[in-house]
């Protein structure tokens, strides 16, 4: 607890306070709280009111040297007493994947940081959502195909992150731009959506053609998201954090695997290290029972990106696998013990 305001304080208050050895030397108190000096003489009453370090919020663990504040969600980070340094991760919500023919969504934005300059208190943090997954409300053809939406931004210590961009659906939509890009739609040419610089990359395109209606892959925090050409796009790879777990990947993109007449394959395209989901695969054979393989969703507090959807044809009417939905996003605050 805090030393009292006023009155006497003796210096074994102190050392019960913050630690240190015997004897006493003033000089261990260096810097010990916001407004003990970091140099020179230190007079007993500058520990009025002041405390040992203390913070609290989110979940909090420890590994070697350091403690780890992980928000799954929105909270309040609060720390009072010595002044440290925060290394902290901020990664927004991962796009959807899109249905038909669709491309994988996009990664959350990724940003790092590293300040000593925080003052003690209390700081929002906020965790972005992932996107939904495109659906559609149509029948064969593209009529309702929906792109997948894009995901919600992250922030804290006045760091924002943005969310990721969703995958393209139908035959031609590109893919959304965000923190990192959608991938275009399978069936004809379309591009990959745009990313956010210094926090991702781009969604990779489809070239589209009668033989290989290929999705392209989402993109993640540290590489391009791939084409879909002879084959679905894969997801980029996200990015590893000091504290060894890789976040943001984006989403594979939908594998038809038929062309104009539909095909069966169950190849699924690999979502991004960090959370990507792996595309869908349309898995039917024409079957009028045939179920598409639906893309694979995002991992939760990862921002990975949501896989995309394909189409299945069954007795002359279209199904259509939804897009997987983007994981939620997640900060990450760490200090040393």
């Amino acid at each position: 607890m805090a030393l009292q305001g006023s009155g006497a304080i003796s210096f074994d208050n102190i050392q019960t306070e913050f630690g240190g050895s015997n004897p006493i030397g003033m000089n261990e108190y260096y810097d010990a709280a916001s407004g003990i000096p970091g140099t020179g003489a230190i007079a007993l009453d500058d520990f009025y009111g002041t405390s040992a370090f203390n913070a609290t919020g989110g979940v909090i663990s420890t590994a070697g040297s350091y403690t780890y504040h992980q928000f799954n969600s929105n909270g309040t980070f609060t720390y009072s007493g010595e002044q440290k340094t925060f290394d902290f991760v901020v990664v927004a919500g991962g796009g959807g994947g899109g249905c038909r023919f669709g491309g994988g969504g996009g990664a959350g934005g990724y940003k790092t940081g590293s300040s000593g300059a925080i003052t003690a208190g209390s700081y929002a943090i906020v965790v972005g959502a992932g996107g939904t997954g495109g659906a559609t409300s149509g029948g064969s053809g593209t009529n309702g195909a929906k792109d997948g939406s894009n995901g919600t931004n992250s922030s804290a210590f006045g760091t924002t992150s943005t969310g990721g961009g969703g995958g393209g659906a139908g035959d031609a939509h590109g893919g959304v731009a965000g923190g990192s890009g959608g991938g275009g739609a399978g069936r004809f040419a379309s591009p990959g959506g745009g990313r956010i610089s210094g926090q991702g990359n781009s969604g990779g395109s489809s070239t589209g053609a009668a033989s290989n209606y290929y999705g392209g892959g989402g993109g993640g925090a540290s590489g391009g998201g791939s084409t879909g050409s002879n084959s679905p796009g894969n997801g980029g790879n996200g990015s590893t954090w000091l504290n060894g777990l890789t976040y943001a990947g984006g989403g594979g993109g939908g594998n038809y695997g038929g062309g104009s007449t539909a095909g069966s394959s169950t190849t699924r395209a690999s979502g991004g290290t960090g959370g990507g989901g792996q595309g869908g695969a349309n898995n039917s054979n024409n079957s009028s029972t045939g179920q598409p393989l639906e893309g694979e969703a995002g991992t939760a507090n990862t921002g990975g990106g949501g896989g995309g959807g394909v189409a299945v044809r069954q007795a002359g009417s279209g199904f259509h696998a939804v897009g997987g939905n983007g994981g939620s996003g997640v900060v990450i605050i760490r200090y040393l013990t």
